[in-house]
C-alpha cells in the first residue's frame, strides 16, 4: 500500500511504502528549514538536490548532496536547510 503524507503546509510530501524488509518513503522538499523527530532509526538518502543537515548531538551543520545519505537514531530530532527542491529517500528501521 501506498500512503501520501504532507508536512509543513505541503512543503514537504511523501509517499509511504514497504520495501522488502523495512518501511521506506520518498519525497520532495520545497526551499525551507524544517525540523523533524523520529521514533526508529532513519536512513535518509538524497536523490536530487541537497540538504544541510543538523544532526543530533552535533553543532555544525553537513551538507548532503545527490548520491549521499546521513544516518539519524531512533527518538529524536534533527534540523535541515534546504536551498532547493530536493528529493529523497528515508529508509526506517
Amino acid at each position: 500500500m501506498i500512503k501520501h503524507n504532507s508536512y509543513f503546509d505541503n512543503n514537504v510530501q511523501s509517499l509511504g511504502f514497504a520495501t522488502a524488509d523495512k518501511p521506506a518513503s520518498v519525497g520532495v522538499m520545497a526551499p525551507g528549514e524544517y525540523r523533524f523527530g523520529t521514533e526508529a532509526a532513519e536512513r535518509m538518502e538524497v536523490i536530487s538536490g541537497a540538504l544541510t543537515v543538523l544532526l543530533p548531538g552535533q553543532t555544525e551543520w553537513q551538507t548532503f548532496a545527490a548520491g549521499q545519505a546521513f544516518d539519524v537514531p531512533g527518538n529524536n530530532h534533527f534540523d535541515l536547510k534546504v536551498a532547493v527542491n530536493t528529493a529523497y529517500l528515508c529508509i526506517y528501521g
